[in-house]
């Protein structure tokens, strides 16, 4: 398995040394530091419907530094199917998507996922990669590939060995839900890495939203109200809070050591907001 870390950054012009100029641009450049870098997330959409290609051009109206796909191009993840479903909705976004493959996908993913990432990207889509974004690191990770969860964690043990929370990880299937899923044991080794060295981990595979109850030091965050069809979400008592009738998305906003958020629905509605805190190594 492939393995790259990709950065993100933005590095503001400096002014002439000495001059009054400078000095307000370097306070103008600090004040830009810590302004937010805002992302979206949002999974099972990519079916070629019209609530995918609506939610892809309310992602793209927001402009946003990244969108994290959290997988499943429908139904089996083929060449067609990503040219058909997933460019139409999220193509516009393709160079600023990080994305992770889901269950519809990977089964073929030599046929659609890895071309059309290669494609877009110029060089093949490794299955974990990790970018810098907003004072966070962004860890993808790819629940699919089970025979690769072992080299996945040493990866991911690396990536948090220098300590401090603010990590954000995502992959497509939740360890914890309270949809029709439910919890994914498979992906215990991901958790565990992560107990007190990430705040945030986002995931598709419910076709809901859903807000799970702090864990381990860790905010699960469910985006997969896509636009393919809603599952429906059990009463659970760590279970924050869910919406199991909207199509929508995940708004993140990153700054360092603060992460907020808002499920906002394809009309725009808030039907969810929150901050999630971080500390730095």
């Amino acid at each position: 398995m492939a393995v790259a870390t990709v950065a993100v950054a933005t590095s503001p012009g400096e002014g002439d040394p000495g001059s009054d100029r400078a000095s307000l641009g370097s306070r103008e450049a600090a004040a830009a530091a810590q302004a937010p870098v805002e992302i979206w997330a949002i999974g099972d959409g990519a079916d070629g419907g019209e609530s995918g290609r609506r939610i892809g051009a309310m992602i793209a109206a927001a402009r946003p530094a990244r969108m994290l796909y959290l997988g499943d191009v429908y139904e089996q993840g083929t060449r067609s199917e990503f040219a058909d479903n997933y460019a139409p909705a999220y193509g516009a976004l393709a160079r600023r998507t990080l994305p992770t493959p889901g269950n519809h996908d990977w089964p073929r993913h030599a046929e659609g996922y890895n071309p059309y990432w290669k494609r877009v990207t110029g060089r093949p889509m490794p299955s974990v990669h990790a970018n810098r974004i907003g004072g966070w690191d962004i860890l993808s990770l790819n629940s699919e590939a089970f025979n690769a969860y072992p080299e996945q964690v040493r990866w991911l043990e690396r990536q948090v060995s220098p300590g401090g929370t603010c990590r954000l990880a995502f992959w497509h299937r939740p360890r914890f839900s309270a949809g029709s899923h439910g919890d994914e044991p498979a992906v215990a080794p991901f958790w565990r890495t992560l107990r007190g060295r990430a705040a945030l981990v986002l995931n598709g595979h419910e076709h809901n939203m859903q807000e799970m109850k702090v864990r381990d030091g860790i905010r699960e965050l469910i985006s997969g109200a896509g636009g393919h069809s809603h599952y429906k979400a059990a009463k659970d008592p760590r279970l924050a809070w869910s919406n199991t009738i909207d199509n929508g998305a995940l708004s993140l906003r990153l700054r360092p050591g603060r992460a907020d958020y808002a499920f906002v629905t394809l009309g725009g509605r808030v039907l969810r907001s929150g901050t999630a805190t971080c500390r730095s190594a």
